[in-house]
């Protein structure tokens, strides 16, 4: 047993974020909607996390977005808060306001409400956006969890995923 708060697979994961992202002398940053900070979370759980964690933001509504992130109104009316573009220009803000080299950015539906037809419960959008990378060469994906586990099964998987995507 160990003493940490969180899963010991985020636990495990995010060690793995922190020694890789070290080794390859990388400041990262976090933009975090439908997880709530749970990503940053898992990344300070970590002892050292501080030789590479810059900054993580929690903007869970569209205004913090705007005013935190510098997300543009006309992305958020326009895609919606969980799109690809959504996720981009918050990738980019915190890229940008953090000074950090790598930026992962998550916004999704968590549920229990909110989905659609379009965007069930379960879409998680993800963007990572890197110093000195060009538009063309941010990564961006969508994913549909298994929103059977609930909020926070949703919340779990997605911020996993943002992990995966801070490895170098």
């Amino acid at each position: 047993m160990n003493d940490f708060i969180l899963p010991e697979d985020m636990v495990n994961k995010a060690r793995e974020v922190v020694e890789a992202n070290r080794k390859a002398g990388r400041r990262i940053a976090v933009a975090e909607s439908c997880t709530g900070g749970l990503v940053s979370a898992a990344i300070t759980e970590i002892p050292g996390s501080s030789d590479v964690f810059e900054a993580g933001y929690v903007t869970y509504s569209n205004d913090a977005k705007m005013a935190e992130l510098n997300v543009c109104l006309d992305v958020v009316e326009t895609f919606g808060p969980v799109s690809v573009a959504t996720a981009w220009a918050m990738a980019q803000g915190a890229l940008e306001a953090s000074g950090a080299d790598v930026a992962v950015a998550v916004t999704g539906i968590a549920g229990p409400d909110g989905g659609t037809e379009q965007k069930p419960v379960g879409t998680v959008v993800f963007a990572r956006a890197e110093k000195g990378a060009g538009a063309d060469q941010v990564v961006a994906d969508q994913k549909l969890f298994d929103a059977t586990g609930g909020r926070s099964g949703v919340r779990r998987q997605a911020a996993l995923c943002a992990l995966e995507l801070l490895l170098p």
